[in-house]
């Protein structure tokens, strides 16, 4: 008889482990949708950005990315009115760019 009952019972949102179960699903939907909205396939193994992307990453205006391509500083590719960057161009340019700290004893030392 125990077992009819059971059966019959309304499960509801509100059934204990129903709405925790409920709030581990939408948890997880949130996090699906912050690791999908920034993926970007790759084509020919290397990946793409835009310039609104490039931009946000060097924490530069859209302007200074236009002076980084008159002046040969930042490699890219225009299809018709759309600019693209390779990833790994970006990455070199930071590698390009990059100073090294060095300590007040060692430059005094060596004198640099």
């Amino acid at each position: 008889m125990d077992l009819r009952n059971n059966v019959n019972e309304l499960i509801t949102l509100r059934t204990n482990g129903v709405e925790d179960a409920m709030k581990s699903m939408k948890d997880i939907e949130s996090l699906f949708d912050k690791v999908t909205s920034n993926y970007r396939p790759l084509l020919n193994g290397e990946r793409y950005l835009s310039d609104v992307e490039v931009s946000h990453r060097l924490k530069v205006s859209r302007r200074t990315l236009q002076d980084y391509r008159d002046n040969g500083t930042l490699p890219y590719f225009k299809l018709g009115g759309k600019v693209l960057y390779r990833e790994s161009d970006l990455e070199a340019l930071l590698q390009r760019c990059y100073h090294p700290v060095i300590s007040k004893a060692v430059s005094q030392k060596f004198a640099l």
